[in-house]
Parts: C-alpha cells; structure tokens; sequence
C-alpha cells in the first residue's frame, strides 16, 4: 500500500490542517479542526467519505496509508498533553520561551532550529525505548 505524507498545520486563527502531500492520486482530501485531534479526525472522515463515494460510484479507489508531519506550532501544541515546554525545553535544549513563541506562531523556527528539535526529540524517543521495567 502507498504511503502518502499528511501534513498538519497551525492557522493564523489558531486552528489546524490535515492535508495530503500527494500529487500522484486522483483525490485529495484535507480536514480541519479546533484542536490537532479534531483535525486528524475530520481528514480520516473525509478520506472514508471519499472511498465511500467512489465505490458508489464504481470508480477504482487507491487505498493508502498516511505518514503525519507536524509544522513545529502543532507539534508543540499536540505533544504538549504528554510535554511541557520547560521538559521540552530540558530535551532540545531551546529556550522555554522560544518554544512558547513557536506554539502562539508568534515567530517561525529556522530549519536549522526545526531539525534540532527533530532530532531531540527522536533522541528522546529512542532512549525511551530502551526502557524496560522489572
């Protein structure tokens, strides 16, 4: 099965974007919502209303499975139910405030910062993984 990139995204209204990078189907589908959650939700319905609607159709259907990537204002806001920005601070080491100003979008991280925090945050992942409990 093809795997697509699904993009989220912060609006300057506060809201989010799911929406796919794709140029190679013959559908794309978007979602949006108040909150990361609600967004993911509303691009997956649509994706199941699209599949819905071909097979009504009697058109074929490429089934695909989705990649998430988070613009570092969703990523902040989404992981924060499992972060705080003073923890988040301690793991990429970028100043609490900083992050605070990407999560409002009130500045725009630099690649080069963007991949720090990547990079982190994978860190952080793997030595998670690495944890085992007796």
């Amino acid at each position: 099965m093809k795997q697509i990139k699904a993009i989220i995204e912060r609006a300057s209204d506060g809201n989010y974007s799911v929406y796919m990078d794709a140029d190679n189907l013959d559908y794309l589908v978007t979602g949006t919502g108040k909150t990361v959650d609600e967004a993911i939700e509303s691009f997956k319905a649509g994706y199941e209303d699209t599949k819905r609607f071909y097979e009504e159709e009697n058109r074929k259907f490429e089934e695909v499975t989705f990649n998430y990537e988070y613009d570092i204002a969703s990523f902040l806001s989404y992981f924060t139910k499992a972060f705080s920005l003073a923890g988040l601070s301690r793991i990429t080491g970028i100043n609490q405030g900083q992050l605070s100003h990407y999560v409002t979008g009130r500045r725009t991280p630099s690649q080069k910062t963007i991949k720090k925090i990547q990079n982190s945050v994978h860190a952080f992942a793997h030595e998670l993984e690495q944890v085992h409990f007796a």
